[in-house]
């Protein structure tokens, strides 16, 4: 060791400290789970049922649409063609995209599967099971075991949150995300300075698979940040030193450098993008007065719905009492650090999103996904921190009885759920109608035709793709044949435009038969007129 330079020393008295502090966490979870055998075979049980909650009958009942679809061609031409890219998924404003990190998480589940939606599908809920295991550990750190499986309750059997983590989209990993930044802010409050590193991993993240609101995960982590170096905190102690904070940024840039990349080799294009919407297009507005009163109900309809789902009469009341817990037991809450982080976090997004007035004025139940957890994390210490009495456990029994009959015959009834419904579209009926389609023309090459709402068939185009790549051996053909398909969905706010789609399709062929598999219809037509030469799915 004489020889050794102080760099050289650091580095191996870093990784002896690592490789202790993992045998003293192994020891302490041992030890945990064996004082504790009854608490952890209950959650062992949640954790199942999250799972199967969010996997059962997916391969019918997955929702395969336009944005589905146009990734699944991406990532095609990916695995297929070669087809190498730099950006990802549009944000939903004009000239913005997020990097390429969901394209890739998903990717390997495409390989594997030979390219059925399937399997990305169930990698994604898997990710939100692994979220609520994280968020049962945060409710223990914050309060205590009752409250970490109270909140695995309400996270794995509430159906908004089931229905969330069965999507297949690219805010479904902010659950996990979330959780690991909670996590990590937690850890610094405990002494681990090193976990500053996993919260500039997880806010780059946040930007890569996040809707809106968690860009307001830097001003909470920044006060967070500020409130460390106060002293009267008396954890100045944990704020980064030099060396944690440039691996922290090297990690958070990390995430950016695809964009970046984009950017550069594009003259500029995302950056133009980024100021015409902070500066070009009154995204953000300090008026908010008239935002408030729209806003704050829809404030509670986003986050109680994960609660009570349309029983309008227990929102109500369970809001109400989470509120009296706050107050009667603000004292006590407002000392624990943990608390008031998650409070800050949640703060944050209400507050900032005031003032957003982003893609055209709208904003979505799914902007907030990030939150979805932090919020039922929030709740259920509220509900805790009322059992300590026995009236609170007796009122805490009630919600947990109320809040699984509300949600278990909801949830039971959507996953047993038939795919031949009048209006129903889901992979299940979509595969029916294309294996129809190959069944019916043989060998024959063939044309595809289709209409969906809102008008871009990319599912379509996909499920063609794959399903004759792999199964059939040919695809549609893109140069006019006489044998054509026309395909088309229900369209209950627009039947007009599926009327005017119709009606031009009178003059391109004749039917010759015609069946339906729930809300899509397929006819088979021969075609009477001659069209120009040019790819026929539109």
């Amino acid at each position: 060791m004489a020889n050794l330079t102080p760099l050289h020393k650091q580095s191996l008295s870093f990784q002896d400290n690592s490789v202790t502090e993992v045998r003293e966490w192994w020891r302490g979870l041992n030890v945990e789970i064996s004082a504790n055998k009854g608490v952890y075979v209950i959650l062992a049980v949640i954790l199942l049922g999250a799972f199967l909650v969010r996997v059962w009958r997916i391969d019918q009942l997955l929702g395969f649409y336009y944005d589905q679809g146009r990734d699944a061609k991406i990532i095609w031409d990916l695995l297929h063609n070669g087809k190498f890219f730099l950006i990802g998924p549009t944000t939903g404003i004009e000239g913005i995209f997020r990097g390429p990190w969901y394209y890739w998480l998903i990717a390997p589940f495409y390989f594997l599967g030979k390219g059925d939606p399937v399997w990305p599908s169930i990698f994604l809920s898997f990710t939100t099971v692994a979220a609520i295991l994280v968020l049962y550990v945060l409710g223990v750190m914050v309060q205590g075991r009752i409250t970490g499986l109270v909140a695995a309750t309400i996270a794995s059997f509430s159906f908004t949150l089931v229905y969330a983590s069965r999507w297949l989209s690219n805010p479904t990993p902010m659950f996990l995300i979330s959780m690991l930044l909670v996590l990590s802010l937690f850890l610094i409050i405990k002494g681990k300075r090193w976990a500053w590193i996993i919260t500039g991993f997880m806010l780059g993240f946040a930007m890569q698979f996040g809707s809106a609101a968690e860009i307001f995960y830097f001003p909470a982590v920044a006060i967070f940040a500020l409130w460390l170096a106060s002293s009267r905190s008396g954890q100045r102690k944990n704020l980064p030193d030099i060396r944690t904070l440039l691996l922290a940024s090297c990690l958070f840039l990390i995430t950016l450098l695809p964009q970046i990349i984009f950017d550069l080799r594009h003259d500029g294009i995302l950056r133009a993008g980024i100021i015409k919407f902070l500066f070009g297009e009154d995204s953000f507005k300090s008026s908010f007065w008239e935002v408030v009163k729209i806003r704050f109900p829809f404030y509670f309809d986003v986050f109680f719905s994960k609660i009570f789902l349309g029983a309008q009469n227990y929102k109500v009341f369970f809001a109400a009492v989470v509120v009296f817990s706050l107050l009667i037991n603000r004292i006590q809450l407002f000392k624990n650090s943990n608390f008031l982080t998650l409070l800050l976090l949640f703060i944050s997004a209400l507050f900032g999103m005031l003032f957003f007035r982003g893609n055209y004025g709208n904003v979505y139940d799914y902007y907030f996904t990030g939150y979805y957890l932090i919020f039922v994390l929030i709740f259920a210490v509220l509900l805790g921190m009322l059992a300590q009495g026995i009236l609170g456990k007796v009122i805490l029994g009630i919600f947990v009885y109320l809040f699984l009959q509300v949600n278990v015959p909801v949830a039971r009834g959507y996953i047993t759920a038939g795919v031949d419904g009048p209006t129903t579209i889901a992979f299940g009926n979509q595969k029916q109608a294309i294996n129809w389609v190959y069944e019916d023309a043989g060998a024959a090459p063939f044309n595809v035709d289709s209409y969906v709402p809102p008008v871009i068939p990319y599912a379509y185009d996909y499920l063609f793709l794959w399903w004759g790549t792999t199964r059939y051996g040919i695809v549609p053909k893109e140069e006019h044949v006489p044998l054509l398909y026309t395909l088309y969905e229900v369209d209950p706010p627009h039947p007009e435009r599926l009327d005017a789609w119709l009606a031009r399709q009178v003059n391109i062929g004749k039917v010759e038969k015609e069946v339906r598999f729930g809300g899509i219809t397929v006819q088979k037509r021969h075609r009477v007129t001659q069209q120009p030469s040019n790819p026929v799915t539109k």
